[in-house]
């Protein structure tokens, strides 16, 4: 069961100072990014390349919290870079000396990378690809023909290749690994829950939520990493998947534990089981994952506790239990795999659009600078690939902390020029000026998604105005031409974006909910859930959350009503409240008697008809999931469908990664 967001507490001044405090590994990431910044930096201004500023800022999109991510990342991006290059060289062959085929070209090559951005497994990153290889083209050609051409291309290479080998060097020496982030990510859980079971402060009750809505997906991915990179035997990887299973599940148990008045446990039984709780988390951190013996883990076992909050008791003993061993659940059946491109990447209109608009975006600014012969506002090109997402309230909500981002880090980097730089005697004192500059920038691009975009601003804002040349520099007029572009960039996005077919979140709203009642649907048909499946529902759940909080962002002619979206929330709000204790009840193998009714509200079709038996409703568990299954298909009678909203919506479009 996800548990809802405190909306006080995160609502206002003390909501944003409570999205920038501590936790978990916040720092050293920070930390670290700052120092790859930094070292960018002084390489550049040691060597005299061009552009240091977009230099060190290519580091934010390749450093990554764990080793591995960053590694990879960084040597990918080299590879990549190089095979640009060698396009970029054919390209500019041709069209050095005929601008209008220079103009042509960078527009099909953006249209093509941006058409895979939305259509293809690609992602975000196609939209960097695509920045590169046009402003490349645009540079050479105000370059003269020639060794200086050529040495643009060097120039374009160094553009990546500088933080990419920084990156892998201070990734190999001091990034943690993906194991040792694992244990602290769940480490960190565990000692949410025993908070909660605490009755915890409204603090770490919102970071409970928080914790919940982002589910066990990063945690999943840095297992496959640590397997990937050996830095863990098997059988250990294999105890810390079923623990990060067990923590999922555990957080999910005990949200339904705390909002469900009949499953609340006493309070001796609580401080009893937040001490177990805590004992794990100490055992995961120090990377004890000794496996019980087979007598302890059969708790579970015997006839049904009469009231629900012993059966919940029980329950949590045998999570406990079962902590770091390995369940025997047969396998679900495997899933097709998917190409590179997705189903709908040739039939789906909305994704060649999309490469329309944001081309169109980009090159109305490529071509605002070159007639007004003003090429210090080139950002305004760069900021339009940078901030273009699939959908309007994505890509507003990013464009406003981005604007936000752009306006503080302008501050902080003209406070390091006028008071800072005048007081440096040496390269070491200007290299100490741009960690503490890039350190507050990473340390709010290392937070929650909510605001991690305005720390990616803070840092281009910053070091454009701080990092202008190899040199010190104190030319006033290209900070404020650097800062006009960004501006400029992001609301010729926004206009693009709001106005050119405006893609809504409402669609994908609706798919969500769609697959969430399909999955209640087959979990109870199979009578098994996987360790997973926790972390899998609440991370969905909070997805749909997480839309359904930015759709504010949109205008009102993309916008469903606000009773819409009231509506919405309310039934996610419903199947968040009844997936714990329908998971409990098909554990037990009892969920057969609702079995039709969630066929039904699933709009599935059982693959034979059975009678099905009634539920006992003298059983506290059975009554309860069928009075939550009565509130979520009323909730779902009265649903207005989406087609009575205005808005044109994507219903598959990938959110952003960074």
């Amino acid at each position: 069961m996800a548990p809802p967001a405190a909306e006080a507490a995160s609502s206002g001044a003390m909501g944003w100072l409570r999205l920038l405090a501590p936790e978990p590994g916040r720092l050293e990431f920070a930390a670290r990014l700052a120092l790859i910044c930094t070292l960018t930096v002084m390489i550049t201004a040691l060597y005299g390349t061009p552009e240091p500023a977009l230099t060190a800022y290519v580091a934010f999109f390749l450093v990554k919290r764990d080793r591995a991510t960053s590694v990879l990342l960084s040597v990918a991006a080299a590879l990549l870079i190089t095979l640009l290059i060698g396009f970029v060289l054919f390209v500019a062959n041709a069209t050095l000396d005929r601008p209008p085929w220079r103009v042509a070209s960078m527009t099909v090559i953006a249209f093509g990378l941006l058409f895979l951005v939305s259509a293809s497994k690609l992602g975000a990153g196609g939209g960097i690809v695509a920045l590169i290889v046009a402003y490349a083209l645009d540079v050479l050609g105000r370059m003269p023909i020639g060794e200086l051409a050529t040495r643009g291309l060097l120039y374009a290479w160094l553009f990546v290749g500088i933080p990419a080998a920084v990156g892998v060097v201070v990734a190999l020496l001091i990034a943690p690994s993906p194991r040792q982030l694992v244990q602290r990510a769940l480490a960190h859980r565990l000692r949410l829950v025993a908070a909660m079971l605490r009755e915890a402060e409204p603090q770490a009750a919102q970071a409970f939520a928080d914790s919940a809505r982002e589910g066990d997906g990063e945690i999943r991915t840095w297992l496959k990493l640590a397997g990937a990179e050996r830095s863990a035997p098997a059988p250990e990887t294999a105890a810390l998947r079923q623990a990060a299973g067990s923590t999922s599940e555990l957080m999910s148990l005990t949200a339904f534990a705390s909002q469900t008045p009949q499953a609340q446990l006493p309070q001796e039984a609580r401080e009893a089981l937040a001490r177990s709780v805590d004992a794990k988390a100490q055992d995961i951190a120090a990377g004890r994952l000794d496996a019980p013996d087979s007598d302890a883990a059969d708790t579970a076992n015997g006839a049904p506790a009469p009231t629900l909050a012993a059966r919940v008791q029980r329950v949590f003993d045998h999570l406990l239990a079962r902590f770091t061993l390995p369940q025997r659940i047969a396998p679900a059946a495997p899933q097709e795999r998917g190409g590179f491109l997705r189903p709908d990447a040739f039939t789906n209109s909305d994704h060649v659009r999309f490469a329309l608009k944001t081309t169109g975006a980009a090159m109305f600014c490529y071509l605002l600078y070159s007639l007004l012969d003003w090429p210090t506002i080139h950002t305004c090109f760069i900021t339009v690939f940078i901030v273009s997402l699939g959908t309007v309230a994505e890509s507003v909500e990013k464009l406003s902390l981005r604007i936000a981002g752009c306006l503080v880090g302008a501050v902080l980097g003209l406070f390091t020029l006028l008071y800072v730089v005048p007081s440096l005697h040496s390269i070491g004192g200007l290299m100490a000026a741009v960690f503490a500059g890039t350190l507050i920038a990473a340390w709010v691009a290392a937070g929650s998604p909510r605001i991690a975009y305005a720390g990616f601003q803070i840092g281009f804002a910053f070091l454009l105005c701080a990092v202008q040349g190899p040199g010190p520099s104190f030319d006033m007029l290209t900070i404020r031409d650097r800062i006009i572009g960004v501006l400029i960039g992001n609301l010729v996005a926004y206009v693009a974006s709001a106005h050119f077919w405006p893609l809504g979140v409402a669609a994908r709203i609706e798919s969500g909910i769609a697959d969430a009642l399909a999955r209640l649907a087959a979990e109870s048909r199979t009578g098994a859930r996987p360790p997973e499946a926790a972390g899998e529902w609440l991370g969905s759940l909070g997805a749909i959350e997480s839309d359904l909080d930015i759709a504010h962002y949109e205008p009102d002619s993309v916008r469903p009503s606000d009773a819409w979206l009231a509506h919405r929330r309310e039934i996610v709000r419903q199947v968040g409240a009844l997936q714990e204790p329908l998971a409990m009840l098909t554990s037990e193998g009892a969920a057969s008697a609702f079995l039709p009714r969630l066929e039904r509200i699933a709009g599935a079709t059982a693959p034979e008809a059975r009678p099905a038996p009634a539920p006992d409703l003298q059983d506290p568990l059975e009554a309860l999931v069928n009075q939550r299954l009565h509130d979520l298909e009323a909730a779902l009678a009265t649903s207005e469908p989406l087609g009575s909203t205005s808005a044109e919506t994507a219903s598959e479009r990938p959110r952003e990664a960074t």
